[in-house]
């Protein structure tokens, strides 16, 4: 099955959203959480399910961020941590 063209633009707008939330609401700390991945798991997981129209545990959610933020750091050149996400995500899931 060939995933839908759109899909990529689609999650990364949605992690973009996330972010921005999830920095709201570790202001004190100027968006710092080393428990992040919980943090988007938890936020993401119906939002992601629906779509991309398949179930994920939690804690899948949360290997594949701990996952994307390592391969992120080794491998792109990019800044825009939310479009390498989205993209790898997709590889992946889709």
């Amino acid at each position: 099955m060939t995933p839908d063209p759109g899909l990529t633009g689609r999650l990364a707008a949605l992690f973009r959203e996330t972010g921005e939330a999830h920095h709201q609401a570790f202001i004190r700390t100027d968006g710092e959480d080393p428990e992040w991945p919980l943090w988007y798991a938890e936020s993401l997981h119906d939002l992601i399910a629906t779509l991309v129209g398949r179930s994920f545990t939690r804690s899948e959610l949360i290997y594949f961020f701990v996952l994307a933020d390592k391969e992120h750091s080794r491998q792109s050149p990019s800044p825009d941590w939310r479009v390498f996400y989205a993209d790898l995500f997709v590889q992946r899931y889709a």
